[in-house]
């Protein structure tokens, strides 16, 4: 299997991924309060969307490459 079929693949899995899930998020750590030796931070969760097009886009762009990437013309 070439690079050009595994780029392929993981394009069509993400986009799949994210037309099902829509995003993801993570959490970030912020200092809040710093008072000599006693520190509080806080864990804020943030969410980042995906857009449906970026989704839809992955899966086409992978499936053409899936299609038509591992074709070579003759010269």
């Amino acid at each position: 299997m070439n690079a050009m079929k595994i780029l392929a693949i993981i394009l069509v899995a993400a986009g799949i991924l994210a037309l099902v899930y829509g995003g993801f998020s993570y959490t970030q750590d912020r200092k809040a309060v710093d008072l000599g030796p006693i520190e509080f931070s806080v864990k804020e969760k943030k969410r980042v969307s995906v857009p449906v097009w970026a989704g839809v886009g992955a899966i086409i762009v992978g499936g053409l490459l899936l299609a038509f990437g591992g074709r070579r013309t003759a010269r």
